[in-house]
This record gives C-alpha cells, sequence and structure tokens, in this order.
C-alpha cells in the first residue's frame, strides 16, 4: 500500500519550553531502558521444545553457533537486569494487596499519553517501544508511586493551582508512531517505494538502505512523533498524518534535501486532560518532590521475604 503525499513542507519548528515536573526523572527513563536490552532474552529463554541440544541458529564458515550458545551469551549480558524486572514486578504486585493499591487502565493511558508527548531526546528511545511491552512496566510504576506516597497529604488548592499553572501540558497533541527509510535521492527512495509494493519488509530495508544510522539500527523506527516537534522534520509528519495504519508513503523531500519513505505503525488520538483527569497524577508528582530520595522496588525486598538467583 502507499499514499501519494510527496514534496511536503520541510520546516523544523522549536517548541517553547514548558515548566514540568520532575516526572520521574530516573525511574521512568531507567525503568524503561532496560525493556530494550532485555526483550531478546526474555523471548529466547527458553528453548523450543522440538529442537535438538544441538539446533544451530547461525553459522560463519561452516562453525555453528547453537541456540544453547545464544542462550548462554544473553543470559551473561542480560540476564540479571531482565531477572529484575521480573521480581521488582511480582513484589510491586505484593505490595498493591498489601497496601490495597489499585491502578486502572485510564491510569496508565494516562501516563502513557505523556510519556508519547513528551519531546525530549533522550526519551526517543522509549517512544519506540511496543506499548503492550510498556503498559505491565508503567503499572509496576505506578504501585511503586502509590505506595510511597501513600501517607503525603497535597492540599487540593496546590494541585488546582500546579494544574491552572502548567494546563497546556495536559493538552495532548495526536501522535504517530512512524518508522522512515532516509535514501540520498528521489530515485533511490522509488526504488525502495517498488520493493516494498514487491513484498520486502521495511524493517529489513531501513537497516540495510537508510542513510540515517540512528533510525536504521531501529528498523527505521522513529518513535511517536507530532506536529512541532522538535529535531523532526515537518514534512515527515505531514507525510505521515496522511496515511493509514501500517500503509508507506510516497518519497517525501526533507529538509537537508534528502528523500524518505515513511511508515505509519499507530495512531495515538490527541486528547485535552481536565483537571479531574489529572488530579491524581499531579498529587503523587507533587508527594514524590517532597521524598528525600529515590527508592526502588528493591526497597521492599526484604518487606515481603524476595529470594533471586544472583543473591550471594
Amino acid at each position: 500500500m502507499k499514499s501519494n503525499n510527496k514534496n511536503g513542507r520541510h520546516l523544523v519548528e522549536d517548541q517553547p519550553n514548558q515548566k514540568r515536573l520532575k516526572t520521574k526523572p530516573v525511574l521512568i527513563i531507567l525503568f524503561l531502558l532496560l525493556l530494550g536490552n532485555s526483550l531478546w532474552f526474555i523471548a529466547w529463554l527458553i528453548p523450543n521444545e522440538s529442537s535438538g541440544s544441538g539446533e544451530e541458529v547461525a553459522s560463519v564458515e561452516g562453525q555453528g553457533i547453537t541456540r544453547e550458545d545464544w542462550i548462554v551469551a544473553m543470559e551473561e549480558q542480560y540476564g540479571k537486569d531482565t531477572l529484575l524486572e521480573l521480581v521488582n514486578a511480582k513484589v510491586m504486585e505484593s505490595a498493591a494487596g498489601k497496601y490495597k493499591i489499585k491502578v486502572t487502565d485510564k491510569e496508565i493511558d494516562l501516563e502513557l499519553a505523556l510519556i508519547r508527548s513528551a519531546q525530549d531526546s533522550t526519551v526517543t528511545q522509549n517512544h519506540s517501544l511496543n506499548k503492550d511491552m510498556l503498559r505491565p512496566k508503567m503499572r509496576a510504576q505506578l504501585i511503586l508511586e502509590k505506595v510511597l506516597t501513600k501517607d503525603v497529604i497535597i492540599e487540593d488548592v496546590e494541585i488546582q493551582t500546579f494544574y491552572d499553572e502548567n494546563k497546556s501540558l495536559y493538552n495532548i497533541p495526536t501522535t504517530y508512531q512512524a518508522s522512515l527509510i532516509v535514501l540520498q535521492s528521489e530515485s533511490e527512495a522509488q526504488e525502495v517505494v517498488e520493493e516494498l509494493e514487491n513484498g520486502s519488509s521495511f524493517d529489513v530495508l531501513a537497516r540495510e538502505r537508510s542513510v540515517d544510522i540512528a533510525s536504521a539500527s531501529l528498523g527505521g523506527n522513529i518513535g511517536f512523533i507530532s506536529e512541532g516537534q522538535e529535531n523532526v522534520d515537518s514534512s515527515v509528519v505531514t507525510a505521515v498524518s496522511k496515511l493509514e495504519i501500517e500503509q508507506w508513503s510516497s518519497p517525501v523531500l526533507l529538509t537537508d534535501e534528502r528523500y524518505a519513505v515513511v511508515y505509519l505503525q499507530d495512531i495515538a488520538q490527541g486528547k485535552a486532560f481536565s483537571y479531574k483527569d489529572m488530579k491524581g497524577h499531579i498529587k503523587r508528582e507533587l508527594a514524590l518532590e517532597q521524598l528525600p530520595q529515590s527508592v526502588s522496588p528493591e526497597a521492599f525486598w526484604k518487606e515481603f521475604d524476595t529470594q533471586w538467583f544472583y543473591s550471594e
């Protein structure tokens, strides 16, 4: 599939700086960045039962690399972080039960919308993560925050004041989860379009053909983008906004005179969140600012008799 949008406008606009709460500056970003390096290990930790013990997953000049070699290497590189995530998720569920903490789907949706709206390049990689992968991580994070702040008192007037002063932060624009393949010329971009029409994978073509190294390494994924976002060519946003999900564009002229083929993975519709929507979020964030230091789920391990493989 393809659309007919060509040579969109190419203007990069800067966003004004806005006052923000210290919205999970360490916890959220570090918590989610662990995910990117550990998903492969989770997916392949348990060998396929139908496979033989010497199943080869790759070979170089006839020398094989077995599934067992692969798994051992992943366990050594990612095993501790992956197990840590699993243990902490269990600990937080236990804490939710003990302290009668509830986290709703609506709360998770709100937090994910706020993350997607963040324009800071530090969380660009988080934007590219699958939303189904992020939800359990966000649930555990919200449980942790609610446990930590359950006894902190924040007056309604303080919450209302912050909301009124920062209302624009909660007017979330429509965002598009996009991928792109950047080429040096229109003819090269057209060749990519033809390869896509013939059944080639966008992910594979991005890794093989794109001259944008950062996005190419992610199969072309540039995460969620929106109109006016810093460091995103506006012609890309214009192009992706005209696509249907799982559709790619015709060659798009970029500001630097290169061309791109843009692909739409998903759409998150914009929403203006009311004071009622935001009250719990703001109250929790203001309460977190009053805590003397950051606290991780590991602080609750002793309370819930937690043991793990890496214990000394």
